[in-house]
């Protein structure tokens, strides 16, 4: 199977919002802030502040990631948001996502990049596959989100 990263243009917002929306991890305002910040990036990507790249698979969009340096840090970036069709996943896009995402994070000057997710038990494939590709919970903030769910923060460090 063949996986086609590139930035992501205008023509690619409903197909990822049809993604977004049937992503069970995603809350409903989630997606909305999802969606404003893919706005955000589509009104000008040189100066919004993110960087979107889409996987197609097919010729059809597989997925995407979202990320961009935090502000007023010094080479930290974040990874903002990562999704993968929930029948594309397990083929291999979303670690094509991040290893190039992360490439150019790095071409970028950064010295690490973190990734913010929930401690709820249906994050724990999610928490996997970051394990997988080297981040370390570095904090973890107690019912942060809402009673029971907490804030983790993963932390993967570029030498």
């Amino acid at each position: 199977m063949s996986i086609n990263l590139r930035n992501m243009t205008p023509a690619d917002k409903p197909p990822l919002m049809e993604i977004l929306h049937a992503t069970p991890e995603f809350k409903p305002q989630e997606v909305v802030v999802a969606e404003e910040v893919i706005d955000s990036y589509l009104a000008d990507p040189v100066n919004s502040g993110y960087y979107i790249l889409v996987a197609e698979t097919g010729g059809r969009l597989a997925g995407y990631v979202c990320y961009g340096p935090t502000p007023l840090t010094e080479g930290t970036w974040d990874i903002y948001w990562i999704a993968v069709d929930h029948q594309r996943q397990g083929e291999g896009i979303g670690r094509r996502l991040m290893t190039e995402a992360e490439g150019r994070i790095r071409r970028a000057g950064a010295r690490m990049a973190l990734v913010e997710t929930s401690s709820k038990p249906n994050y724990e494939k999610t928490r996997r596959f970051y394990d997988k590709l080297g981040y370390v919970q570095v904090s973890r903030i107690a019912d942060f989100y809402a009673p029971g769910d907490d804030r983790l923060v993963l932390q993967k460090l570029f030498t």
